[in-house]
């Protein structure tokens, strides 16, 4: 017996279709359980809204204006206690005596004033130079002339001399040094008519040292004076000398 087969009959075509259904109601079923949340009920709920701030305006404060309170009473006033002083109560007047005398009033007492003696302090006179003293130093042998500028020249010429006659003019030589040659020499002329405080300045220190030696030969002299009173005078001698080359 030949068994007959119908195509709508068949059970195993049906089937895929049925897998794919419920497959697709497995995975909705899945999805939404995940995405499904439970909340727990509380007996009050309430919501917060938040506002930003740049939607909040500034709400003036109102102030209730509150009557002062009544100002305190003022205190009793004191009676006022006047105290009345009787004429007849004799007040002491303390008087101020003049200290000036009239003239008319006697001066019994004289005072004797005796003789004021004034005490004049002596004016230290330090280092006078030379130019300015009112009585130069005397060079021995310008004793007799009067003349000041006598005097100076004559004492100027005399130590011109020594300086010419004295001075060792080879030692520029003997160094080198030619052609002109300056050499600057500062002393003192003490109140004992003393040569002190020598001081030379030159282009050697060998020149330097035979300027000084050469015015320790200077003879002591008369000192100068200035207001009667023997004083240090300042002398300035500048010494020039050449040396030529041997041709």
């Amino acid at each position: 017996m030949e068994v007959k087969k119908y195509p709508k009959a068949d059970l195993g075509r049906s089937s895929i279709i049925f897998f794919q259904i419920g497959l697709i109601l497995v995975l909705a079923s899945t999805y939404f359980g995940l995405e499904w949340k439970s909340y727990e009920k509380s007996d009050a709920e309430y919501f917060q809204v938040e506002i930003p701030d740049e939607d909040l305006e500034d709400i003036p404060i109102t102030q209730l204006n509150t009557p002062p309170p009544p100002p305190p009473p003022p205190p009793p006033a004191m009676p006022e206690v006047v105290e009345i002083v009787e004429d007849e109560i004799d007040v002491e007047e303390d008087l101020i005596q003049s200290t000036e005398s009239s003239q008319n009033e006697k001066i019994d007492k004289i005072i004797e004033v005796k003789d004021i003696v004034y005490e004049e302090e002596e004016e230290e006179i330090e280092n006078v130079p030379f130019t300015v003293v009112e009585n130069i130093p005397i060079y021995p042998g310008c004793e007799n002339i009067k003349d000041r500028d006598e005097q100076k020249k004559c004492m100027t010429e005399r130590i011109d001399a020594l300086v010419r006659r004295e001075f060792n003019t080879g030692i520029g030589a003997e160094m080198g040094l030619y052609g002109f040659n300056r050499i600057y020499v500062v002393f003192k002329i003490n109140e004992k008519g003393d040569v002190v405080d020598i001081k030379a300045r030159g282009p050697n220190q060998r020149l330097e040292n035979e300027a000084e030696r050469v015015v320790k030969l200077l003879p002591k002299m008369t000192p100068g004076r200035q207001r009667d009173r023997a004083v240090a005078v300042v002398y300035s001698l500048p010494i020039m000398f050449e040396v030529r080359e041997r041709g």
